[in-house]
């Protein structure tokens, strides 16, 4: 299979999961701005202890250079780079907070209040080796990752549709 059609194939997939979370178990429970607009490319897979394989969060495709907006009010807990990387945290309280990864530039500084909406960082290419770009998002509880999308409202399917003008 060509590249181009693995990716085409991933983004209908993405988008099939990021507009049916209702459908794959998940309830939102807060109904948390997307903080990027984009398929979902890989999903949450908890690992059987804090060291073990797993993935810590979901992956959204989205261009290199895309704006990252805060999913909701919170403070800014972490804004750096950890291994060369740039990556954020906000806190969001009540023992929740929100972690983003492979950044090319965070907008906020640690401490600093940020409101649902507001720009925080700006996504790099995802995962060292990915082929698609990607912001990858996390979700802590009390320090436990948990799955993103008990927290993400619903994504509109309207968020992916282009439509062409007319002359």
């Amino acid at each position: 299979m060509r590249p181009a059609a693995r990716i085409l194939i991933s983004v209908f997939v993405g988008v099939a999961l990021v507009t049916t979370p209702v459908a794959r178990g998940v309830v939102a429970a807060t109904g948390w701005t997307w903080p990027v607009v984009g398929p979902v490319i890989r999903g949450f897979d908890l690992p059987d202890d804090p060291y073990g394989p797993g993935h810590r969060g979901i992956d959204i495709a989205a261009p290199v250079g895309t704006t990252i907006v805060a999913p909701a009010d919170g403070t800014v807990a972490f804004a750096g780079p950890v291994g060369g990387h740039l990556f954020l945290t906000i806190d969001h309280g009540g023992g929740v907070s929100s972690t983003y990864s492979w950044l090319t530039a965070n907008l906020v500084r640690k401490g600093a209040a940020v409101t649902r909406g507001q720009p925080v960082a700006v996504t790099g290419w995802g995962h060292p080796g990915a082929l698609v770009p990607h912001l990858h998002f996390g979700v802590k509880l009390n320090g436990d990752y948990v799955d993103p999308f008990a927290y993400l409202g619903p994504l509109s399917l309207a968020a992916f549709v282009r439509l062409a003008s007319t002359p």
